[in-house]
């Protein structure tokens, strides 16, 4: 007998039926579209902290910043000089840690036997400093410093000016410099490399702990002319290019990646790291893991993926924002409006049905069987707002993934923290000058299960709360008032 009335009764209010429904979905639509933008937000910030720090890494572990004014001294080139006035042919190259500042190797181990922490690695980050040109006895200037030629010359570099060209008292020198990065051949499943493909080539073999093999990044590889088995010379070593690895987003975290033991011997650097990369064993224990490393590993900065997210600027991050802020407390607002719609809908739609249900009462209905009667309309009428509702939010996601708007995200000289520090205006990941620069991310909604089934619940208490209202108007009715109703 329920279900045979219900049947009637839907299908002889059919409009006042889909108005309810059509509320309710609504409000469920808007809660997936801005759940799935959200989600989608959240993956492009992913994707840019990842091209950073690499895939896998949940925090990083640098050397806590000097004190103002007790940093390594600005880096110095010698050049042989002839003492005629003939014009001198000069190469000459310097490796420097990025940063300058270091933490010993056993900071690795130190690390790794944390409570909390699945693995940690060490990586060492370079710039290489490269000057040649032609120079002969006089003077010549650097913009923001004079050096005095002669017998020997003096050039006076600094990360503010990695590149260049240099002239004064017939010396004319083109600076250029390039980014390297040391990594630990044996565990090349965490840090900054996992952020790009090999494709071309090989990677890394775990024999090779010091050898003369080198990934370059396939942007550098192009810009000059490198590729698998051509040669490339740092400070004087020979490097033989086994793989060319790409970007999966943004710029690469270097433009030469060697091994770990062999970068620390060209910048000599021995048993020295940069930046440990750390993976929890639990994400939702990172704050704590965190602390432990703060507290037990002295001179020490932790900074986690939430801290890098912080310094995320540009489009991204606004409409992020915008998301996670304006659209869920809007999603929310109609949510409620449309619940309390449904219900005043149904309460009064029983009112209009006084005469109805007086009559099943007097006929010996109890109050409890009318009441169920209409939270079961009710209900029937919050799940076909459910279905209308997924329908729609799953067609307005599809729509914001097939146009998939472009978003810029930009790193602020706060991000320097992960991966070396900053110094002399140059911040970002291992080997990174370029941190500061915007990346495009393409956006798009993805919808998960858990989204279609909080969806689902949404509408069921919808139509709980619509039948609440209905059965609380009904239980109120009694046969006198179908009598009144008839006069």
């Amino acid at each position: 007998m329920f279900f045979t009335y219900l049947r009637r009764e839907l299908r002889r209010r059919r409009k006042a039926a889909l108005v309810v429904a059509s509320g309710l979905a609504l409000g469920i639509a808007l809660v997936i579209i801005v759940s799935s933008v959200s989600s989608g937000m959240s993956k492009a910030q992913d994707k840019v902290l990842e091209s950073l720090y690499g895939l896998g890494t949940d925090m990083t572990v640098t050397k806590a910043a000097a004190a103002p004014g007790s940093g390594t001294e600005r880096p110095r080139f010698e050049f042989d000089a002839k003492d005629s006035d003939d014009d001198a042919t000069q190469s000459t190259d310097r490796v420097m840690v990025q940063g300058f500042q270091t933490l010993a190797a056993t900071t690795v181990a130190e690390v790794d036997g944390q409570d909390g922490v699945a693995d940690a690695v060490g990586g060492l980050s370079l710039t290489v400093m490269k000057v040649d040109g032609q120079f002969k006895r006089g003077e010549f200037k650097q913009e923001g410093g004079t050096s005095q030629g002669g017998g020997r010359g003096g050039f006076g570099g600094g990360s503010g000016q990695p590149q260049g060209e240099v002239r004064g008292g017939g010396a004319s020198f083109d600076v250029n410099s390039y980014t390297v990065y040391g990594t630990d051949v044996t565990k090349q499943d965490l840090g900054p490399l996992t952020s790009s493909k090999i494709t071309a080539g090989r990677a890394f073999r775990t024999t090779e702990t010091n050898g003369k093999v080198a990934v370059v990044d396939a942007a550098y590889a192009k810009e000059k002319k490198l590729s698998v088995g051509k040669t490339v010379t740092v400070h004087g070593t020979k490097f033989s290019i086994v793989g060319v690895s790409t970007a999966d987003s943004g710029d690469a975290a270097a433009n030469l990646y060697i091994p770990l033991q062999r970068a620390q011997t060209l910048a000599d650097a021995k048993d020295k790291v940069t930046t440990v990369y750390v993976k929890a064993a639990d994400s939702q224990q990172i704050d704590s893991v965190k602390s432990a490393i703060q507290k037990n590993i002295a001179g020490t900065t932790v900074t986690t993926s939430a801290d890098l997210a912080d310094t995320v600027s540009g489009s991204l991050s606004t409409a992020s924002d915008l998301a996670s802020s304006v659209g869920k407390w809007l999603s929310v607002a109609v949510l409620i409006a449309a619940f309390l719609v449904a219900g005043l809908l149904t309460s009064s739609a029983v009112s209009r049905r006084v005469r109805e249900f007086g009559t099943l009462k007097a006929l010996g209905w109890k109050s409890g069987r009318v009441t169920r009667q209409v939270i079961g309309e009710a209900l029937v009428n919050g799940l076909m707002g459910g279905v209308l509702g997924i329908a729609v939010g799953l067609a307005g996601a599809y729509a914001v993934t097939a146009v998939s708007p472009t978003l810029t995200a930009q790193l602020g000289s706060s991000a320097g923290g992960f991966g070396g520090g900053m110094r002399g205006g140059t911040a970002g990941g291992p080997g990174r000058q370029t941190a500061a620069k915007a990346l495009d991310i393409a956006l798009t909604a993805p919808v998960s299960l858990s989204i279609i089934l909080i969806a689902v619940a949404l509408a069921v208490a919808g139509g709980l709360i619509a039948g609440a209202f209905g059965g609380w108007r009904a239980s109120r009715l009694r046969p006198a008032d179908a009598l009144r109703r008839v006069e």
